[in-house]
């Protein structure tokens, strides 16, 4: 089994994970906002405003505060600045002092601030594979980071967590990029 990523190595991970699925948001043409996008309920603004939404729920649940609900937030005017802004605020909540080593409840449990990080990275890493891939962009996601996403989501969810959250893992070659195999265990169909 893996060790436990360092303080400042998950971090880090934050760091180039938002790096890399904000250049995919700002790489978004003004004619793909609307377009579908593999989570089938979601257009890319929609996706893009779930990242920010989801941004802002870690954001509020590390502060100790009610985490938003879906709808409670109008429709961000500008989705890439509101990515920009939430992550910024997500990754200077990560950062405080003690935040990683702390416990937090949540609506699906308790998590050290640690857990609720790598969390946040596989969503976030997922997310980014979907908005790549429904903007026809490079999937270019830190090898590493999908690395250590996929062997703490593996950890994480079972086949009975699945329902309403994930589809049933998806087959992938053992060679596939970690990113590839890390959003076909999350359920999603990889060509390639």
């Amino acid at each position: 089994m893996t060790a436990a990523p360092e303080r400042h190595d998950l971090l880090d991970q934050l760091t180039r994970a938002v790096a890399s699925v904000d250049a995919l948001v700002a790489g978004v043409r003004p004619e793909q906002w609307s377009a579908p996008t593999p989570c089938s309920e979601w257009t890319v603004r929609r996706l893009v405003g779930h990242l920010s939404g989801m941004n802002r729920v870690f954001v509020a649940l590390l502060a100790g505060q009610r985490p938003p609900r879906p709808g409670e937030a109008p429709e961000d005017a500008d989705p890439v600045a509101a990515f920009r802004t939430s992550a910024a605020s997500l990754q200077t909540a990560f950062a405080a002092p003690g935040t990683l080593e702390r416990t937090f409840a949540g609506p699906m449990g308790s998590a050290t601030g640690a857990e609720r990080l790598q969390i946040r990275l596989y969503d976030l890493l997922a997310h980014g594979w979907d908005l790549a891939v429904a903007t026809g962009q490079p999937v270019a996601m830190p090898e590493d980071v999908a690395e250590h996403a996929l062997t703490f989501v593996r950890g994480q969810l079972s086949d009975d967590a699945r329902p309403g959250r994930f589809d049933a893992a998806r087959p992938v070659a053992d060679d596939a990029p970690a990113i590839n195999r890390l959003v076909a265990f999350l359920g999603r169909a990889v060509s390639a």
